[in-house]
């Protein structure tokens, strides 16, 4: 296993493939670095991919000291990466809440990146629900009481069910990422340790416009979390912008675009 230390925080990244190009890939909420390894027979003859464990998942870990995540600490600890393999130019991939880990990437060191493959990303519009975790005070003292008591929570969605409030696919995601304690305690941490990874997406825009950094989005047709109506306005601002939408939900999304990347690898 390979890490990035700093004091006592430290970011675990996995290498796949042996491609001459370098891109650096972030997963989504819950997941790990494994998850990118579907896109070895897609990319990795061109790239080698870098894909790093997230705060609070898989070997990465975030010390007390350092949280909030800054971008500045993200961007010395990607930094720490480039310099060691002596990378000056990469691509970015992320998925989900990788997106943000992406997008912070791209506002810090725009003049390295090539291409940005967004994987129904958050961090262009950041959903109502998740403002309401991150906002300071007394809602974050009740979401961290929800941690040790989540009966509260879990009537909460019951409620939202019987009288269907919220898409029956955001219940049931909600509900598995709050079902244990440790589980919620990831939750917790994920919400106060990134919520400083907000962006001024104008500004995103014209960065990437003035780089002429080439986007490429990748949406599921049912996904309830990161919907094509969020993303469409940030898409159109675009000067080198390409939506794909799959016929897939949230969760496979990311296995589905490495076997679409790889049919398209196949017919080339």
């Amino acid at each position: 296993m390979s890490y990035l230390i700093r004091d006592k925080s430290k970011l675990h990244y996995r290498k796949i493939g042996s491609g001459s190009k370098v891109l650096l890939a972030f997963h989504g909420y819950g997941q790990s670095s494994l998850y990118y390894h579907p896109m070895e027979q897609a990319l990795g003859s061109d790239y080698t991919i870098y894909a790093f464990d997230l705060f609070f998942h898989g070997g990465s870990r975030l010390h007390k000291d350092d949280m909030p995540l800054t971008k500045k600490f993200l961007k010395e600890m990607i930094g720490h990466l480039l310099e060691k393999y002596r990378i000056n130019k990469f691509s970015v991939m992320g998925f989900s809440m990788g997106g943000k880990f992406a997008l912070t990437l791209i506002e810090q060191m725009p003049e390295r990146v090539e291409e940005l493959y967004l994987i129904a990303p958050d961090g262009i519009k950041t959903s109502f629900w998740y403002n309401i975790a991150t906002y300071p005070g007394w809602m974050q003292r009740l979401f961290k009481s929800t941690v040790i008591k989540p009966q509260p929570f879990f009537k909460f969605l019951q409620v939202l069910n019987k009288y269907n409030l919220a898409h029956k696919s955001l219940i049931r995601f909600a509900h598995y990422q709050m079902d244990s304690t440790a589980k919620r305690l990831r939750v917790y941490r994920s919400w106060i340790g990134f919520r400083d990874l907000n962006f001024d997406i104008r500004q995103i825009v014209r960065t990437l416009n003035n780089y002429k950094i080439p986007v490429t989005m990748f949406l599921g047709e049912y996904d309830e979390i990161i919907s094509p109506k969020r993303v469409s306005v940030f898409m159109d601002a675009l000067d080198k912008g390409e939506l794909i939408v799959l016929k897939t939900g949230h969760s496979n999304l990311l296995q589905d675009v490495a076997e679409l990347l790889h049919k398209r690898k196949s017919l080339n």
